[in-house]
């Protein structure tokens, strides 16, 4: 089965295609991008005009690229920055109407079941009770359980985008917003946390999104090239080492460390912070980098309502 997800995030509208069968791993067949960064077009919470035109016209190509590449299916999901915008509706009804394409608006919750499915298939039953954390644009997603659903699944807005935008007005951004974006985020994680903690301690810790692989290559772990299968770890002390040095430099200057992507330069020190509370408020000195989320979670489930099963894990 040649499947098409098309995943409108706060950052990109990212477009993957992939052969795909039940028990199989999903074999990648094209990879596509549009930088959006969807959450800088909020005008009093509404996506403004020059936004929702840019996610059409980015829609409109990965549509013509379904086509292409001859998708048999085509998953379009929308998260955060479409989720939380108070014109939501409208967004959703415009890009239908000038594209075809209708988009599926994830819950914050379900966002985080997809997620962590996709961790848990990635590394299987042995690894226990799984933690997970996800730092996506506009949203922090926090997961726990021994199933392949988890147990406690919450979404916070503590996206490493929306948080830049919010938060920082200078480059780099001033130490007095950063401690009090720091406090910020420890009061929105202090329940999440509790919650998690009390829920079990948890056999592995893992992390999935872009802004954890960068956190992890700037620590010293392989890079991309070297292919998903390498294990790669994100320490605690060796976070805080990098937000100390990151977080004195500009966007520009970040853009030329090694691992860091031009587009999200801006916003790595934001999520670097996230990260950082996340671990300290969950008593984690490390996590391993999962390459697998959303988008794999989605395939994943896809594939087993196809096999009959429910997608609800057994």
């Amino acid at each position: 089965m040649r499947l098409g997800v098309l995943d409108v995030g706060s950052n990109t509208v990212h477009f993957v295609v992939v052969d795909a069968h039940r028990g199989g791993h999903p074999t990648p067949m094209n990879d596509s991008k549009t930088r959006l960064r969807l959450i800088e077009y909020l005008d009093d919470d509404c996506i403004n005009d020059t936004g929702v035109a840019r996610l059409v016209d980015a829609v409109n190509e990965a549509a013509s690229l379904a086509k292409a590449t001859k998708c048999g299916e085509v998953m379009a999901l929308a998260t955060s920055a479409v989720r939380d915008a108070a014109n939501s509706d409208d967004v959703l009804a415009t890009v239908e109407k000038k594209t075809g394409i209708t988009l599926r608006v994830l819950s914050g919750e379900d966002e985080a079941r997809m997620t962590f499915l996709a961790s848990r298939r990635w590394f299987g039953w042995s690894a226990g009770r799984i933690v997970n954390l996800d730092i996506g644009g506009g949203s922090l997603e926090l997961t726990s359980g021994e199933d392949e659903l988890p147990e406690q699944a919450y979404s916070l807005q503590l996206g490493a985008g929306r948080l830049t935008h919010d938060w920082f007005q200078t480059d780099p951004p001033e130490r007095k917003r950063i401690n009090q974006l720091r406090d910020y985020i420890d009061a929105e994680l202090e329940g999440p946390a509790r919650a998690i903690k009390a829920a079990g301690e948890p056999d592995l810790a893992c992390a999935t999104s872009k802004t954890f692989r960068m956190l992890a290559r700037l620590t010293g772990a392989a890079p991309s090239s070297a292919g998903p299968r390498v294990e790669r770890t994100l320490t605690a002390a060796g976070l805080r080492q990098v937000i100390a040095f990151i977080s004195r430099m500009t966007a520009a200057d970040r853009a030329e460390l090694e691992g860091i992507s031009a587009d999200r330069s801006h916003q790595v020190v934001a999520g670097a912070l996230v990260a950082e509370a996340s671990m300290r408020a969950l008593g984690l000195e490390s996590v391993k980098i999962c390459p697998w989320a959303l988008r794999e979670g989605l395939i994943l489930q896809r594939l087993d309502r196809d096999a009959g099963g429910d997608g609800k894990g057994s």
